[in-house]
């Protein structure tokens, strides 16, 4: 799945669509576990990254609260030369 198809996902349709991918990546790995030739091996490494983007998005901060997050870093940044200073 593309970033953008993943943003633009609405947050019902987000959940089901992580499950969704936890139970195929289960049932790739079982298949593994069992000895099954799989028809695509690197499906399963696809599948978890696709799931890390997902998570990477849902927790990132959104619009505003990113430029807090920004400012108040380079705050500390600056707090922490002066104390060297």
């Amino acid at each position: 799945m593309k970033i953008k198809d993943i943003k633009n996902l609405d947050n019902n349709s987000f959940d089901e669509k992580i499950a969704e991918m936890k139970k195929e990546l289960v049932k790739i790995n079982a298949q593994v576990a069992i000895g099954t030739a799989l028809k695509n091996p690197g499906h399963a490494r696809q599948i978890k990254k696709t799931i890390a983007r997902m998570l990477t998005i849902q927790h990132e901060p959104k619009g505003g609260e990113r430029e807090k997050i920004i400012t108040q870093k380079s705050e500390n940044k600056k707090l922490e030369v002066d104390k060297k200073a």
